[in-house]
C-alpha cells in the first residue's frame, strides 16, 4: 500500500508539472501579455507550491524588478551587479549573506548568461521531511526560465516594432526635409546669376538648410544655415526657420531687420536650447551689388575671377537664437565688378580632415574655384576629390553647399 501511495504521489507530481508547463506554454503561444504570464507564474509558485514570497530581478537594458510578491519595497532597489552576479547555482541563503527574509536564490540563464534571479521566501514546511518547495527547485528553475525568456522575447518584439516605426518616421522626416532643400535644377540659371547646391545629411535627418529665392526681376536671395545639435528636434527647428524666412524675405526688407525678426522667432521656438548660424545674401544684378549678413556662420568664400582676389565674408553678428536680443547687426555691401563666384558651406565641409590631419577649412574651395569654369563644375570636381559621401573616412557631419556665379 505504501508503495502504491508513493507511486500515486509521483504520478500527481508529474501531472502537476506537465499541466503547469502546458498551461504556461499555451499562454505563451497565445501571445498573452507579460502581466498575464506573470500572474499565471505567480499563481503556480504561491498557490500550488505554497511559496509565501517571490521576487524576480530581470536583465534587459538594465536590471529591474519584474515581480515582487511579498518582499519589502526596498528589495526592489538591490544592486544586482554587485550582490547577485556571483550566484551561479541554486543557493540556500544563510543569515550572514545579508538577504533577510530570503530562503533561496534561483539564478535563471539564457545562452550561459544570467537573465534573471528569483528570490524565494516563507516557504511552506511539512510536519516531517523535506519542504515540497525544495523538492521542486529544479522545476521552479525550469518554469522560471521559460517565463523569463518568453517575457524577454515579448520585450524584444515590442522594441523591434518600435524601432521599425521610428525608422519609418525618420525616413518620412528625411523625405520631408529634402523637400525643403531646393534642387539645383530649380535654382536660377540666367546670364546674371547661376546657382548650384549640394546637400548630404550624415544621418536620416540633419540640421543644415540652404535656399535660393527669387525676390524680383533684379534681386535674388541666397542663404545657408546650420542648427546646433542633431536629430529630429534640430530638423523641426530648421523647418520652422525655413518657413519663417520664406515668409519674411522680400526684395526690400532691410537685412538687419530680417535678422532681428528671425531671432525672436527662434528664441521663442527653441527656448534657449538651440541656436542657428546663418548667412543671408541678396544680389542686385541690375546694380551689381551683393549685400549680406553673416550671423556666426562659416565665412563664405567670394572670388573675383578677373583679379583672383579672395574675400572671406566673416561674421557680423551673433547666431540666431543665441541671445534674446542681438545687440548689433552689420550689413555689408560688396560691388561685383567682374565675373565672381560665391561658395557658402556648413562646417561638415570645412571640418573634413586633409592629408596632414588638420581641418581643410576653405583651402579646397579656393583651389577648385580659382579658374574661369562655372562654379557648378568646380563643386562637382571638389566633391568627387573629397570622396563625399562614400569614401571619405572623416565625414562625421552634414555637408551642405550653395554656390553661385555672379556677373
Amino acid at each position: 500500500m505504501e508503495e502504491k501511495k508513493v507511486s500515486n504521489d509521483r504520478l500527481k507530481l508529474s501531472r502537476f508539472k506537465l499541466d503547469s508547463l502546458l498551461d504556461i506554454t499555451l499562454s505563451i503561444n497565445a501571445n498573452l501579455p507579460t502581466e498575464d504570464l506573470l500572474s499565471k507564474y505567480e499563481s503556480i509558485l504561491r498557490n500550488d507550491l505554497g511559496i509565501g514570497k517571490i521576487l524576480i530581478f530581470k536583465r534587459s537594458a538594465t536590471w529591474e524588478c519584474l515581480l515582487n510578491g511579498g518582499f519589502p519595497k526596498n528589495f526592489e532597489t538591490l544592486d544586482v551587479k554587485s550582490r547577485l552576479l556571483d550566484f551561479n547555482e541554486i543557493t540556500y541563503v544563510s543569515a550572514d549573506m545579508g538577504f533577510e527574509g530570503v530562503d533561496i536564490i534561483v539564478p535563471v540563464y539564457n545562452n550561459n548568461e544570467h537573465l534573471a534571479f528569483l528570490f524565494i521566501g516563507d516557504i511552506e514546511e511539512e510536519g516531517e521531511g523535506m519542504s515540497p518547495v525544495i523538492k521542486h527547485l529544479n522545476f521552479i528553475q525550469t518554469i522560471s526560465s521559460i517565463i523569463i525568456v518568453a517575457i524577454e522575447n515579448i520585450r524584444l518584439h515590442k522594441e523591434s516594432l518600435r524601432q521599425e516605426a521610428l525608422k519609418k518616421e525618420l525616413e518620412l522626416a528625411a523625405r520631408m526635409q529634402k523637400m525643403l532643400i531646393p534642387d539645383s535644377r530649380s535654382m536660377p540659371k540666367n546670364p546674371e546669376m547661376i546657382v548650384s547646391g549640394f546637400y548630404y545629411p550624415h544621418y536620416e535627418v540633419g540640421g543644415d538648410y540652404y535656399d535660393c529665392v527669387k525676390l524680383s526681376e533684379t534681386k535674388t536671395g541666397i542663404c545657408i544655415a546650420d542648427v546646433s545639435g542633431k536629430g529630429i528636434s534640430a530638423a523641426i527647428l530648421m523647418s520652422n526657420f525655413q518657413a519663417s524666412l520664406r515668409a519674411l524675405l522680400t526684395e526690400d526688407i532691410k537685412l538687419d531687420s530680417l535678422i532681428q525678426k528671425l531671432n525672436k522667432i527662434v528664441v521663442s521656438n527653441a527656448e534657449g536650447e538651440k541656436f542657428i548660424t546663418f548667412f543671408i545674401a541678396r544680389y542686385d544684378h541690375k546694380n551689381k551689388v551683393l549685400e549680406y549678413i553673416n550671423a556666426a556662420h562659416n565665412s563664405p568664400v567670394l572670388l573675383d575671377t578677373a583679379t583672383n582676389k579672395v574675400y572671406h565674408l566673416k561674421s557680423s553678428c551673433v547666431g540666431i537664437g543665441m541671445l534674446d536680443e542681438i545687440p548689433a547687426v552689420n550689413v555689408t555691401d560688396i560691388p561685383i565688378k567682374n565675373f565672381s563666384k560665391i561658395v557658402c558651406y556648413t562646417d561638415g565641409l570645412s571640418e573634413l580632415k586633409g592629408e596632414d590631419g588638420a581641418d581643410i577649412g576653405t583651402k579646397e574651395i579656393i583651389r577648385y574655384i580659382s579658374n574661369k569654369d562655372p562654379v557648378e563644375k568646380n563643386l562637382q570636381e571638389m566633391i568627387r576629390f573629397l570622396g563625399i559621401p562614400d569614401t571619405n573616412p572623416y565625414l562625421f557631419d552634414d555637408v551642405s553647399i550653395i554656390a553661385a556665379d555672379l556677373r
